[in-house]
Parts: C-alpha cells; sequence; structure tokens
C-alpha cells in the first residue's frame, strides 16, 4: 500500500509553470472555476491544501469573455471608495468593455478560498484584455477549456 505524501513549500515552488488561456468566447464562471483551480494546484496530483502548489496563469482576451442569461443588461457590479457617497454601479456589459480585466480578477478571486494562502494564489494570476505579447519568455502552455458558447 502506497503511503499518501504532503507537499513541501520548497517543492511546490520549484515544480511551477506556465498556463495561457484564451478567454474569448468562453464563460465568466467556467474560466474562473479552471482558472482557479490551476492556481490552487488541484489539477495535480500532489495537490496539498494547506500549501500553495499551484500554477501561473495568463489570461488573454477578457474582454471577449461572455455573461450568460441576462446578466450583461441586468447584473450590477458595486465598489465602493469607502468615502461618503462613493459607491459605484456598473452593469455587465459596461464591465466587459471598460473593465473587463477587474470582471476577470474579481471572478477568480471569489473562486479561491478564503485564507492566508488566497493572496499568494492570485499574483500568480495576470490578465490581459486583449491579445498582449508579454510572458513570451516563460514559454506557456496553451491550456484548453471546453464549453465555448
Amino acid at each position: 500500500m502506497q503511503k499518501t505524501t504532503m507537499l513541501k513549500k520548497e517543492k511546490a515552488m520549484s515544480d511551477r509553470k506556465w498556463y495561457e488561456i484564451d478567454a474569448t468566447g468562453l464563460v465568466l464562471g467556467k474560466l474562473a472555476v479552471e482558472v482557479a483551480n490551476i492556481l490552487r494546484g488541484k489539477n495535480k496530483p500532489s495537490f496539498t491544501p494547506n500549501v500553495d502548489c499551484g500554477d501561473y496563469v495568463i489570461v488573454r482576451n477578457a474582454s471577449k469573455v461572455v455573461l450568460t442569461g441576462n446578466k450583461a443588461e441586468k447584473e450590477k457590479w458595486y465598489t465602493h471608495s469607502q468615502y461618503i457617497g462613493g459607491l459605484r454601479t456598473r452593469t455587465g456589459k459596461e464591465m466587459i468593455t471598460n473593465y473587463s480585466v477587474e470582471l476577470v480578477t474579481t471572478a477568480v478571486k471569489g473562486m479561491l478560498p478564503k485564507n492566508r494562502l488566497a493572496k499568494d494564489m492570485l499574483k500568480k494570476l495576470t490578465v490581459y484584455s486583449d491579445q498582449g505579447k508579454a510572458h513570451e519568455a516563460q514559454k506557456p502552455i496553451k491550456f484548453e477549456i471546453r464549453g465555448k458558447k
């Protein structure tokens, strides 16, 4: 019988890879789930919940992500500046056209666990609203997500 091994932090940091995801035509929630699983390391056989063993993720074309149903017109996203009268309300269509990076980042942050590791996991996420050419030196692996709309 084989024993279960717990991954050490040093070993997890040395085994990190870079993944690249094209968000064109993907549903926001499905994209966020897949990205959060990669950031957390749940796609690896050596997953350890108390260690940040996830990989780096680059999301390109965030402005081409899709909201299902009538979320683009009806649902509202709220932010507050912590000053009196500082509440900002934005629709889904406005979020996709003007704030797509913030939209994807917030969706992924909501899928991550609410603990001390979440901040470090979110630092490994890079989101571009268009097809940027950065991170070519890391030689990212293309990651395909099924479920394009």
